[in-house]
C-alpha cells in the first residue's frame, strides 16, 4: 500500500520562503510521476507543480513559475517544494500526489496517491 506523508508547512509572511516535502512509501517510484497540489478555503483543488521521477522533467503552473521548484531525492524517495517570494495568495493546503505513469499530469484525476496534505499560510 502505498502512503505519502507531507512535511513542513507553517506560517511565512509575504516574500519568505518555506519548503515542503512528501516522503513516499509502499512501491517503487522510479517509473512514477508526483505533483503538488493546493487548495484554499473555498476553491477548486489546483495543481501547482509535477515531476517525471525517471528523467526529473518538470512543469509548473503558470502562477508559480520562477518562484517554486519540485525536485526529488531517489535515494529517500522524497519530493519537496521549494517555495521562494511567496505571497498571501499561496496560502492554502498543499498536496502531494502520485500516479503510476512516469510523466506527471495538471489533472487531479490522473493521480493515484495522496497525502493528508500540509497547511501552508503567508501573511500580508
Amino acid at each position: 500500500q502505498v502512503h505519502l506523508v507531507e512535511s513542513g508547512g507553517g506560517l511565512v509572511q509575504a516574500g519568505g520562503s518555506l519548503r515542503v516535502s512528501c516522503a513516499a512509501s509502499g512501491r517503487t517510484f522510479s517509473n512514477s510521476a508526483m505533483g503538488w497540489f493546493r487548495q484554499a478555503p473555498g476553491k477548486e483543488r489546483e495543481f501547482v507543480a509535477g515531476i517525471s521521477w525517471s528523467c526529473g522533467s518538470t512543469y509548473y503552473v503558470d502562477s508559480v513559475k520562477g518562484r517554486f521548484t519540485i525536485s526529488r531525492d531517489s535515494a529517500k524517495n522524497t519530493v519537496f517544494l521549494q517555495m521562494n517570494s511567496l505571497k498571501p495568495e499561496d496560502t492554502a493546503v498543499y498536496y502531494c500526489a502520485g500516479r503510476g505513469s512516469r510523466w506527471y499530469s495538471t489533472l487531479r484525476s490522473d493521480y493515484d496517491y495522496w497525502g493528508q496534505g500540509t497547511q501552508v499560510t503567508v501573511s500580508s
